[in-house]
C-alpha cells in the first residue's frame, strides 16, 4: 500500500495538481462545451459566509474563452460542490480501492476526522465512480466466461427453512472473464427463467467466448448461442470435470467469497436500493487487482479518472437508505 502522507493526501492543492493531471493531461477542458480554449485564473474569492466573512479563496478556476464559463476540475464529478477538502477525497479512494474486502464508513470517519455521515456518503460516492459505463461484451473468441448466481440478505426464515428463505433475499448473477480477469455483477430482479437470463447473457458476452456454468437448467437455452457451453453439477459433488479440467466455476466461486467475506466481515448490512453499487466496488477491486499487475496507486488513479458524468446527490442517496 502506498505512503498515506504523499502529499497529495495531505495537501488540498496537491490533490488537485493530480486530479488534473489525469483529467487534464494536455490542459484544461470546459466540462460545459468541450472547449479547450481556456485560461487559468488567479485565486478566487467565494461568497462570504459566517465561516468565512470575507469569502473562501476559491484555486484551480479555469474560465473557458468558448462559453465563459468557470470551472475546476471537479466540476461534473462525484466530488462536485463537497465542502471536504480533496485530499481527503484522494485518500478516502485510496483506502477504499487497496482495502480488498472494503473498508466500513465508520473507520473512514476515525481515519479522514469527518463525522461518519460524511464518510458514509463519500464512500457512495466513491462507489457510483467505481461503476462500469463500458458497454463493450465480455470475452471473445477464445475467452472463457463464467457465470452463476448467489443470494445476499437476510435469512429470517432460520436453517431449517433455507430454500424459503431464499425467496426474501436478493439473487445477483456475476460475470467473470479468465482471460482479462473482469468481472460484473448485477442484482437480479426479474424470474429467474432461462428468456430473461438470456436476455441478460446475450448483451453482456461475446457469442464467441465459452460459457462455463453449474448444471442450473435456466442456462442450458442460452449456452446453445455460444462457441460452446460447459457445465460441472454441484448437486453431485462435481466441481471440476475430470475429462476437461478446465471446466469448472472455481474462480466465480472465489470472487463470491471475496465479496460475501466483506460485507459480512466489513459491512454487515446493505439495503437493497444500495446494494448495486457495493457490487460495483467488488467489481471494479477484482478486475484491477494486483494478480493483474495494478497496484493500489494505479487502482486509485482508475477509479479517480471514472468521477466524471456521475453526480450524486447527497439527498437522493440519504432518502434512498431510508425508503
Amino acid at each position: 500500500m502506498e505512503n498515506i502522507y504523499a502529499p497529495r493526501f495531505q495537501n488540498e492543492d496537491a490533490a488537485r495538481e493530480h486530479l488534473e493531471a489525469l483529467h487534464w493531461p494536455h490542459g484544461p477542458v470546459c466540462p460545459h462545451c468541450e472547449s479547450k480554449d481556456t485560461k487559468r485564473l488567479p485565486p478566487q474569492r467565494g461568497r462570504k459566509t459566517k465561516k468565512h466573512p470575507e469569502g473562501a479563496i476559491r484555486k484551480g478556476v479555469v474560465q473557458c474563452n468558448s462559453c465563459r464559463k468557470q470551472f475546476t476540475v471537479t466540476v461534473g464529478t462525484v466530488f462536485e460542490r463537497s465542502k471536504v477538502p480533496l485530499n481527503k477525497w484522494l485518500l478516502a479512494t485510496h483506502l477504499i480501492v487497496s482495502s480488498k474486502k472494503g473498508i466500513s464508513s465508520h473507520q473512514l470517519h476515525r481515519m479522514l476526522g469527518v463525522t461518519y455521515k460524511t464518510a458514509w456518503f463519500m464512500a457512495h460516492r466513491i462507489r457510483e465512480a467505481m461503476t462500469d459505463t463500458s458497454d463493450t461484451p465480455m470475452g471473445g473468441e477464445g475467452s472463457t466466461v463464467e457465470v452463476d448466481e448467489t443470494y445476499y440478505g437476510q435469512n429470517q426464515l432460520g436453517p431449517k427453512n433455507s430454500r424459503m428463505a431464499i425467496h426474501n433475499m436478493n439473487r445477483i448473477v456475476s460475470l467473470v472473464d479468465r482471460t482479462t480477469g473482469r468481472a460484473t455483477s448485477i442484482v437480479f430482479t426479474g424470474a429467474f427463467n432461462a428468456d430473461n437470463v438470456s436476455k441478460l447473457l446475450y448483451t453482456r458476452i461475446d457469442r464467441a467466448s465459452r460459457l462455463m456454468t453449474d448444471e442450473a437448467q435456466v442456462y442450458k437455452k442460452p449456452g446453445k448461442q455460444f462457441a460452446r457451453h460447459a457445465h460441472v453439477a454441484h448437486a453431485r459433488g462435481e466441481y471440476v470435470k475430470r475429462e476437461d479440467r478446465t471446466a469448472q466455476t472455481n474462480t466465480i466461486e472465489g470472487f463470491f467469497g471475496i465479496f460475501k467475506r466483506g460485507m459480512r466481515g466489513i459491512y454487515q448490512h446493505c439495503g437493497q436500493q444500495h446494494l448495486g453499487r457495493y457490487l460495483a466496488e467488488f467489481d471494479f477491486r477484482y478486475s484491477n487487482r494486483s494478480g493483474l499487475g495494478i497496484n493500489d496507486a494505479e487502482r486509485a488513479d482508475i477509479a479517480l479518472k471514472g468521477i466524471s458524468g456521475k453526480r450524486l446527490t447527497y439527498r437522493r442517496t440519504y432518502e434512498a437508505r431510508y425508503a
